[in-house]
C-alpha cells in the first residue's frame, strides 16, 4: 500500500488477513441438480485458488456424503480433507470454526450450495456468532431461482455483504504491488 495514503483501509473490506473462505457443501449428486453448476463449481474453485495464492485460510464442508457423494473433482484436490456434516448449517462442524477463530479471523467469505439452505443456515449462524460474513453471488447456487434470490435477500437483510468472486480476489488482494497480483489478474481473466 502506498504509504502516502492518510486514509485507513475500510474495515468493511476484506483483506487477506482477517478473512477465510468457506466451502459449502459443491458435492457430485447436489451440483448435478443446481442452476449454472459449471459457473458455481468455476467460481469457487477460482475463490479456492485466489484464497490459497494470498494465504487465506480455506475450509470446506460435505453434507452427508455417503449419500450425496464426495465433493466434486475439481475442487477435491485443492480443497483436501473435507469434514462430513449432517446438520444444514456448516457449525455442525465447529473444529473448522475453532481453527478459523484460533488462526484470527473474524471475516468469512462463503461460497457453494444450496443458497437457500446449508449456504444461509451457516450464513445467519456466522452473523449471529458475531462474524462478517461475505457471500459470493455468482460462488453460490440453488436449484430454482426463486429460492436463490430469496435466500440472497434474506442473507442481506440479516447482515451478509454480498459480493462477487472478482470482487472477492481483488479486495483480497488489496494492491497491484502486491506480488501476487499477476496471478490474481490471470484468475480474474479466466
Amino acid at each position: 500500500m502506498n504509504d502516502k495514503n492518510t486514509i485507513s483501509r475500510s474495515p468493511k473490506l476484506m483483506s487477506a488477513d482477517d478473512t477465510a473462505l468457506l466451502v459449502v457443501d459443491v458435492q457430485e449428486k447436489l451440483i448435478a441438480v443446481m442452476d449454472g453448476p459449471e459457473k458455481i463449481v468455476f467460481n469457487v474453485g477460482r475463490l479456492v485458488e485466489g484464497a490459497t495464492l494470498l494465504g487465506l485460510p480455506v475450509a470446506a464442508t460435505e453434507q452427508y456424503p455417503k449419500g450425496l457423494g464426495p465433493t466434486v473433482g475439481e475442487l477435491a484436490d485443492k480443497l483436501g480433507d473435507v469434514p462430513a456434516k449432517v446438520t444444514f448449517s456448516c457449525t455442525g462442524c465447529p473444529e473448522i470454526f475453532e481453527d478459523l477463530v484460533a488462526r484470527g479471523m473474524r471475516k468469512l467469505l462463503v461460497c457453494g450450495i444450496e443458497a437457500h439452505v446449508c449456504v444461509q443456515q451457516t450464513v445467519l449462524d456466522m452473523i449471529s456468532a458475531g462474524w462478517q460474513v461475505y457471500v459470493a453471488v455468482d460462488a453460490v447456487g440453488s436449484r430454482n431461482e426463486l429460492d436463490y434470490r430469496t435466500s440472497l435477500g434474506r442473507m442481506e437483510a440479516a447482515g451478509a455483504v454480498l459480493t462477487t468472486t472478482e470482487a472477492a480476489l481483488f479486495e483480497w488482494c488489496e494492491s497491484a504491488e502486491n506480488e501476487k497480483f499477476k496471478e490474481i489478474s490471470r484468475l480474474v481473466r479466466s
